[in-house]
């Protein structure tokens, strides 16, 4: 009886160290695990510049939705983390 307690007892420390372990990387950002969601926007415009080469008529698509992120931008209304990296001016 003590054997299976012991052993219960290991398991869900195991347990709870492997979810500390996710928590940390998911705060570091390598991965998506309670907290956060990842967002379907990322995904979806790795799909949109896929069918843009193969569809070169669905390029409007890929070029409303880089318009719309940078207006967003500009009006300051994306969250920390989401901007896009602006180009360094060589002087």
């Amino acid at each position: 009886m003590l054997k299976i307690f012991l052993w219960l007892l290991l398991v869900a420390v195991a347990v709870f160290a492997l979810d500390r372990l996710l928590l940390y990387m998911e705060k570091r950002g390598w991965i998506y695990y309670r907290k956060k969601k990842p967002s379907s926007s990322a995904l979806s415009n790795a799909c949109l510049e896929i069918q843009q080469l193969l569809e070169p008529s669905k390029k409007y698509v890929v070029e409303i939705k880089k318009d719309e992120k940078k207006q967003q931008a500009e009006a300051g209304d994306l969250p920390p983390g989401l901007e896009e990296e602006k180009p360094e001016v060589e002087e």
